[in-house]
């Protein structure tokens, strides 16, 4: 999707949501790494495994906080392409 004046938007960041051990984590992340993640914050897995509402919750939740960091650097509210599987030399398994 392009911008106003034609150009293709940049992404700049992005919401990564991680299975690790216990938790269900949500990570503010670069694109294309996990190098120096920001942890943004965890809930116990079996919460949201087991309640559909209590994981959209979640990521409602962390997606609302990484639109107003991302609004208040730049003064623009991202637009969210939607959900994608994180690329296999990123996932950590349940480990």
């Amino acid at each position: 999707m392009p911008r106003a004046d034609g150009q293709p938007l940049a992404q700049i960041g992005r919401l990564a949501l991680r299975h690790e051990g216990d938790w269900w984590n949500a990570y503010y992340a670069m694109p294309g790494t996990m190098e120096r993640a920001i942890l943004l914050g965890s809930v116990r897995f079996t919460a949201v495994i087991e309640n559909p509402a209590v994981k959209q919750g979640f990521m409602d939740l962390m997606r609302e906080l990484v639109g107003r960091m991302i609004e208040k650097q730049t003064g623009q509210r991202p637009i969210w392409p939607g959900a994608r599987p994180a690329p296999e030399h990123e996932r950590s398994g349940n480990g």
